[in-house]
């Protein structure tokens, strides 16, 4: 991997072939290999750009003001991360793939640099700020992963991440989820808690999107994909069976295909 200073942290990414750039953003509480099966297709006809976030695999948290409150990384830290590796990189125009936390990130990075997104594809995530519940849920949960790690987090929710009748892509997710640094994980879901509404930023979204989502998601179910896809006015839904909130790494095949029809729609003419 290769490393970028942007501002106070070293942030780790992969950047594999070449042509029009494809910037995958990974979820919590994971990392870039993430993507690993998009990594090896797309970079055959595709720059892939695929960051470790803030605070996820070999990006540490970085260093957090001075203050009596525990760290929290908005979503708008990681997209400026996202943008300041884009500007190193010298890469003006990209497609943007978020799964999960990854596409909340997408549409914010969206949100404050529209002109240089020229696709958005969001998978198994959602645009609506969080409850008051919701917040109460991600601050206990915050809390909890810096007093015991991520072990056991990790056996919780595994059968939500991976369907249990995708057997092959547990041990890879378990691995990353468990590695993760427990305060860079925390910090995000503080972040997360005070995210913005950004279903009116879809409506304004001018170019074709995509929105994916497994069958079988219960963190953000085929419902949210639903009302995603009615949002963005020229977008494609789809739905892959028999996965969970992870179809990426459960069907890459199906993902793939899906990915590839939309990456094919966006091609400029000569």
């Amino acid at each position: 991997m290769d490393f970028v200073q942007i501002d106070d942290t070293p942030i780790a990414y992969e950047d594999r072939g070449s042509g029009p750039a494809l910037l995958l953003v990974h979820g919590h509480p994971f990392d870039h290999t993430m993507w690993q099966p998009q990594i090896d297709r797309f970079s055959r006809t595709y720059r892939v750009i695929a960051p470790d976030l803030r605070g996820y695999g070999r990006t540490p948290l970085g260093a957090h003001p001075a203050s009596t409150a525990p760290a929290s990384t908005g979503l708008g830290v990681f997209a400026e991360d996202l943008a300041g590796l884009l500007d190193h990189l010298e890469i003006d125009d990209y497609v943007v793939v978020g799964l999960s936390m990854g596409g909340q990130i997408a549409m914010e990075l969206y949100r404050r640099h529209p002109e240089r997104v020229r696709g958005l594809v969001l998978a198994d995530t959602f645009p609506a700020a969080e409850t008051d519940e919701g917040k109460a849920a991600r601050n206990a949960m915050a809390d909890r992963l810096l007093a015991e790690g991520m072990r056991g987090y990790a056996d919780e929710v595994l059968d939500r991440m991976v369907a249990p009748y995708n057997t092959h892509a547990a041990p890879h997710v378990h691995r990353m989820m468990s590695a993760t640094d427990p305060a860079g994980a925390a910090a995000a879901l503080r972040g997360r808690a005070e995210r913005p509404d950004y279903r009116k930023t879809l409506t304004t979204v001018p170019f074709p999107a995509l929105v994916v989502v497994g069958r079988d998601d219960s963190y953000t179910p085929v419902a949210d994909a639903e009302d995603m896809h009615a949002l963005l006015p020229h977008s494609t839904l789809a739905v892959i069976e028999r996965a969970a909130h992870l179809p990426n790494l459960e069907r890459p095949d199906d993902f793939d295909a899906v990915l590839e029809n939309y990456l094919r729609s966006l091609v400029r003419p000569n």
